[in-house]
């Protein structure tokens, strides 16, 4: 059944309904980064959440910000990540995301370089690459991403990271 929303534009972004969605952020546009009460979850999580780029696409050329946070302090990066999205739309994510690009910080220090190599992301480890995603940022626990790679085994990912 999946997540249950008790407002409007993040069950919208939820379920994919972009038309829906337009209609309640051309009412309100301060819906836009609106926050769920229980989960804290943003339109653009939300939509993260349940793999839906076209309403990801749709947020983010409206400006959603990407870097709020909630109440499990996770940004829309941790949904991306863990969706099976095809490799075009992880372009298009890389793309339309800042956060991606600059490296934004995560919980824990960690980059979104740190957070894909945990993750085993075979397909997004060189996309940050290629954005020039700097592989030297050790995070709170003191661990570069290579360091992570190299702890969990994945040895896919170490090549690319000594590669770089």
């Amino acid at each position: 059944m999946g997540l249950v929303y008790s407002e409007p534009t993040c069950r919208s972004a939820y379920s994919g309904d972009v038309r829906q969605l337009y209609r309640l952020l051309n009412e309100d546009p301060n819906n836009l980064n609106v926050q769920e009460g229980r989960t804290g979850d943003t339109p653009l999580i939300a939509a993260c959440r349940r793999g839906k780029p076209r309403v990801v696409k749709y947020l983010l050329d409206n400006r959603a910000n990407v870097h709020l946070t909630n109440k499990k302090q996770r940004t829309c990066l941790h949904y991306v990540s863990k969706r099976t999205f095809s490799l075009l739309d992880y372009l298009m994510i890389c793309v339309l995301m800042p956060v991606l690009l600059l490296g934004y910080f995560l919980m824990k220090g960690n980059t979104a370089l740190h957070y894909v190599c945990q993750r085993k992301s075979h397909r997004l480890v060189p996309l940050l690459l290629h954005r020039n995603a700097d592989t030297s940022v050790k995070n709170n626990d003191g661990e570069t991403p290579l360091d992570i790679a190299t702890r969990l085994k994945f040895k896919q990912i170490i090549n690319m990271l000594k590669i770089q």
